[in-house]
């Protein structure tokens, strides 16, 4: 009669067989982790394009409603620096956020350029003229909530010759930590006006007088550099869109010259205006720039 003993003993994998199966399990995360990055960046490119279509909207409601397209020029009246990007974000928010007052000159002191100031605290006026400053704002025309709207303070240690409590529009590629809450935001967008009264896009003359763009409209924006790169009381350098190879400009122009005009040299959008995401890798001038038109990165010729 056979018996039967019980063992406690199990079947268990070898050494060799759990080295097999860790091997092959980091060589399908090898695989598998730049294909996830990948879809993530094109979900971000998507998101972006997406943001910049509802600006698009946004700018054309300004002009429905002011009859023109917000300036982009570099200086207020009084000279001093108040670029494109803040324009923008002005023409489209209020440059408290809350909607743009209708008497707008643009001006970096938020007045009329008289006596009125048109985007008062709320501290500093009765609770009923503060009423009646916002009933008179139009817009905003982008919703506050995913308007991804910052101040220059919140993005650069050093904002150079700009106010810090000015704000832009940012990107939705979170590249820089808010200096309060160390969560991370986008890099500005760029706004360029088109000048309909000039008829050239010169790619060897950023100077030219008649260039229907002007690079200098975001030029003072640009020299502040990667916010990551910037130290204590310094800045970091240039952008690529702003300086390469020693030629301020050229960039710019290069890559906003549209390839279909073959007879002249055209830009892009030539009778409305440019928008520039710095992109995934956070620099302008760089082939994964986003814009509202079909970026065409072209290498600087040699």
């Amino acid at each position: 009669m056979k018996s039967h003993i019980k063992t406690n003993k199990r079947a268990a994998f070898t050494i060799v067989e759990l080295l097999t199966v860790m091997s092959i399990i980091v060589i399908l995360i090898g695989l598998l982790v730049p294909a996830l990055n990948q879809v993530k960046r094109y979900a971000y490119e998507v998101k972006q394009k997406a943001q910049l279509k509802s600006i698009d909207t946004a700018v054309e409601l300004f002009n429905s409603e002011f009859d023109g397209y917000p300036d982009s020029v570099p200086f207020d009246a009084d000279g001093v620096e108040f670029c494109g990007a803040m324009r923008l974000c002005e023409a489209v928010m209020g440059q408290d956020l809350q909607g743009v007052h209708p008497d707008t000159v643009f001006r970096s002191d938020g007045t009329d350029g008289i006596s009125k100031i048109l985007y008062p605290d709320a501290n500093a006026v009765t609770l009923q003229a503060y009423r009646d400053n916002l009933s008179m704002r139009k817009g905003p025309y982008l919703p506050l909530e995913s308007a991804n709207a910052f101040s220059i303070r919140d993005i650069y240690n050093n904002p150079g010759p700009f106010l810090p409590r000015h704000f832009v529009l940012c990107d939705v590629f979170r590249r820089v930590t808010h200096r309060i809450t160390g969560k991370k935001i986008g890099m500005p967008i760029l706004y360029y006006k088109a000048n309909t009264a000039n008829t050239r896009h010169n790619v060897t003359n950023p100077d030219d007088p008649e260039n229907i763009y002007n690079y200098l409209d975001n030029q003072s924006l640009l020299l502040l550099g990667k916010p990551w790169d910037q130290g204590s009381g310094t800045s970091g350098s240039p952008h690529r869109l702003a300086v390469e190879n020693g030629q301020p400009g050229i960039r710019f122009y290069l890559n906003t010259k549209n390839e279909k005009v073959t007879t002249a040299s055209r830009p892009y959008r030539a009778d409305t205006f440019i928008l520039i995401s710095a992109g995934y890798d956070g620099e302008y001038g760089t082939p994964d720039d986003i814009c509202n038109y079909e970026w065409k990165y072209r290498e600087l010729q040699q």
